[in-house]
C-alpha cells in the first residue's frame, strides 16, 4: 500500500521477489554455461536449464519451504532441478554444480544492485541539473542566513542551494566509486575454496563472471561483508543529505517564513480538514527516509561481524535490510527531483524577512567595520549593546547606530547606511557559487 509513497515503481520492480528469482535463475544458467565452457558439464546443459521459465516457479511454495530450509535458494534449486529433470536427467544433475546457496543469493543481490544503481544515478544527476539552474537564477537573491533557527547575516538563495549541490556532487562520485568497487560476483562453494570443482574453480569463476557481466573478485567474500555494507552506507550518506535539503525546504515553506513552496498540483499536499493547506509532501517523504535509513545502515554494519567462513544470522539480516535501503533512497531521490524541478521561490518574502528585525542582523557587518578601528573585542561589546537597545526600544539599526557617539567618530551616516545594506555583506558568496557551478559543468573545479 505504501510502496508508491515511499519508493518508485521502477525500483519496486527491480527489488521485487519475482525479479530476485529471475536473477537467481540467471546465475544458474550462467554457471551451467561456465561449466560447459570448461568441460565440466555436457553440451546442452545450459540450454536445458535456460528453457525453464523462471516466472513459472511458484514463489509461494518457495517462500513456505524457505522457512524450513533457512534461505530461499535451497527450495529454488530443488524446484529448478525438478523442472530441468523433466527435460533431461543428465542436465538436471549439473544444476547448481559446485555452488552454494550464498553464491546464488549474493550474486543475485549484486545483479539487482547493478540494475538499481543507474536509476539512482539518473535521478541524482537530474536533481543536480535542476539545482544548478536555481543557483544561476538566484545567485544574487538575498535572503536571511539562519543559525540555530535564528536570523544571522544575509546569504543568497544561490549560496544555500549551492551548499546542497556541493554535497550531492560528492554523493554522485561516491555512487560511481561504490558501484565499481562493490558490485562483484560471489562464487566460492561451501567454504570459499571451490574444492568441488577440483583444479578448475578459478577458470569457472572467470567464465561465470564474464557470463553475468560482474566484476571478478580476487577471492570469494562470503563472510567479508564490507562491500554490501559500503553500498548501504553510501546510500545512507546520500539520504542524509537529501534529508538536510528537505529539512531546509520544510522550514522555508512555513507560513511565517514563506520563502519557498513545493510544486503545486491537483490534490498535492492537501489536508483532510483544512482546505487552505498545501503541505510539503515531498519533503515529508524524504525526511521519513532520512529517519529510517540510518538505523537500517546500522543493521548492515552490525551484520559485518560474521563467523569463520560462512556466517549465521548476520547474512540473513542483510536480505530485506539492503533492499529497503535502496527502496527508500529511490523514493527520496524521486521526491527531491520533484522539489528541485518545481520549487517556487518567493524573493519578496525573503526581502520582507530580511527587514523584520529592522537591520539588527547586520550587527556583525558594523562590528567588523568598527573592529578595524578600535579592535575586535571593543567593537563586539559596542555592537552588542547597540543591538540590544535597538531590539528593546524597537528602533531600526540605523536609528540605534545614529544615537551612538562613538560610532559617529568613525563613520559618516552614509558609510553606516552602506554597511547596513545586506547585499554589501555577502563575502565570498559569488566565488563559492562559481566553484560549485564550475564543477557541475565540468569546468576548472571539476577535478577538485
Amino acid at each position: 500500500m505504501y510502496d508508491p509513497l515511499f519508493s518508485t515503481a521502477a525500483m519496486t520492480e527491480i527489488l521485487s521477489d519475482r525479479n530476485f528469482i529471475r536473477q537467481m535463475f540467471r546465475f544458474e544458467v550462467a554457471l551451467a554455461e561456465a561449466l560447459e565452457q570448461n568441460g565440466l558439464a555436457p553440451g546442452g546443459t545450459s540450454g536445458d536449464i535456460s528453457s525453464i521459465d523462471p516466472d513459472s516457479l511458484d514463489i509461494t511454495v518457495l517462500a513456505d519451504e524457505a522457512r524450513s530450509a533457512g534461505n530461499i535458494c535451497i527450495p529454488f534449486v530443488k524446484m529448478l532441478t525438478e523442472r530441468v529433470g523433466q527435460r533431461s536427467a543428465t542436465s538436471a544433475g549439473y544444476v547448481h554444480w559446485g555452488a552454494t546457496s550464498q553464491d546464488v543469493i549474493d550474486s543475485a543481490m549484486m545483479m539487482q544492485l547493478r540494475e538499481a544503481l543507474p536509476l539512482l544515478e539518473k535521478d541524482l544527476e537530474e536533481i543536480c541539473k535542476h539545482l544548478a539552474k536555481i543557483i544561476r537564477e538566484h545567485k544574487d537573491t538575498v535572503m536571511p542566513g539562519r543559525t540555530w533557527l535564528q536570523q544571522g547575516p544575509p546569504v543568497t538563495l544561490g549560496l544555500k542551494v549551492a551548499g546542497w549541490l556541493d554535497a550531492l556532487q560528492r554523493h554522485r562520485e561516491r555512487l560511481q566509486e561504490t558501484g565499481s568497487r562493490c558490485i562483484v560476483l560471489q562464487f566460492g562453494g561451501a567454504v570459499g575454496t571451490l574444492a568441488a570443482l577440483g583444479g578448475d574453480g578459478v577458470a569457472v569463476t572467470h567464465s561465470l563472471a564474464a557470463q553475468l557481466e560482474l566484476s571478478d573478485p580476487a577471492m570469494p567474500w562470503h563472510a567479508q561483508r564490507d562491500r554490501v555494507a559500503e553500498f548501504a552506507t553510501t546510500l545512507g550518506l546520500l539520504t542524509g543529505t537529501l534529508g538536510k535539503i528537505a529539512r531546509d525546504v520544510s522550514l522555508l515553506v512555513q507560513t511565517e517564513v514563506g520563502e519557498l513552496m513545493e510544486p503545486a498540483g491537483a490534490g498535492r499536499g492537501g489536508s483532510s480538514t483544512m482546505p487552505h493547506k498545501r503541505n510539503p509532501v515531498s519533503s515529508a517523504v524524504i525526511l521519513s527516509a532520512a529517519v529510517r535509513v540510518p538505523a537500517l545502515v546500522g543493521t548492515m554494519l552490525s551484520a559485518m561481524v560474521q563467523e569463520h567462513e560462512r556466517g549465521v544470522g548476520g547474512w540473513h539480516a542483510e536480505w530485506e535490510t539492503l533492499a529497503e535501503i535502496v527502496r527508500l533512497t529511490a523514493g527520496a531521490l524521486a521526491c527531491a527531483l520533484e522539489v528541485s524541478a518545481g520549487a517556487i521561490v518567493d524573493a519578496d518574502a525573503m526581502q520582507h524577512n530580511l527587514n523584520i528585525l529592522h537591520g539588527v542582523t547586520m550587527a556583525e557587518a558594523v562590528s567588523f567595520a568598527l573592529a578595524r578601528k578600535v579592535g575586535k573585542a571593543q567593537a563586539h561589546r559596542t555592537l552588542e549593546e547597540i543591538s540590544q537597545r535597538a531590539i528593546r526600544q524597537k528602533l531600526t539599526m540605523e536609528q540605534a547606530l545614529s544615537q551612538d557617539e562613538s560610532l559617529r567618530e568613525h563613520f559618516t551616516p552614509q558609510e553606516l547606511v552602506h554597511i547596513l545594506v545586506p547585499a554589501n555583506y555577502l563575502g565570498a558568496t559569488a566565488t563559492f557559487i562559481e566553484a560549485v557551478l564550475a564543477k557541475q559543468s565540468g569546468g576548472k573545479y571539476a577535478a577538485d
